[in-house]
């Protein structure tokens, strides 16, 4: 068995700093860009499963040197993951900081098109959620808000 597949071609501190810069780098685009898109699933679970996933890959094929290479990165990912998470648990400043706050696409039955433009939502896009929720009209909606985990929240106004 080759040993050199068991150690370390990268320094461990360039694989803890390349983990980290491109898991930050990633988050933030994530969490600027892809909100809209990201469905039930939170921007730092998603970004996680992919950054894991490539590390993996690259481990597993050798396009990181050594299968220690990998195991280190996927460390480092893993690391973030929880102390993010546990600080956004412990933390009210951290957790707005990390996740987006809601964003109101509809305010008493008026769409709010700045918000709607900044997320790339159309009219047509929140008709088909009232459709959905069995809405007939905009006017009998209190307010609608995009969710920090990227779904569309409806408030019906109870008059």
């Amino acid at each position: 068995m080759d040993t050199e597949a068991f150690s370390l071609s990268v320094p461990l501190w360039e694989i803890v700093i390349r983990g980290s810069i491109v898991y930050w780098f990633l988050f933030l685009i994530f969490r600027s860009i892809l909100r809209r898109d990201m469905g039930s699933v939170g921007v730092g679970d998603f970004l996680f499963v992919v950054i894991v996933a490539d590390a993996s890959q690259n481990a597993m094929s050798g396009d990181a040197k050594s299968i220690m290479d990998g195991l280190v990165l996927i460390s480092v990912l893993v690391c973030w993951n929880i102390l993010i998470d546990w600080l956004s648990y412990k933390n009210q400043w951290i957790r707005r900081v990390m996740e987006a706050p809601p964003l109101v696409l509809v305010r008493n039955g008026v769409l709010q098109t700045r918000a709607m433009r900044r997320e790339f939502i159309t009219k047509d896009d929140i008709l088909a959620k009232l459709r959905e929720d069995g809405i007939a009209h905009i006017s009998a909606v209190k307010q609608i808000q995009l969710e920090s985990d990227g779904q569309l929240s409806i408030i019906h106004d109870d008059k």
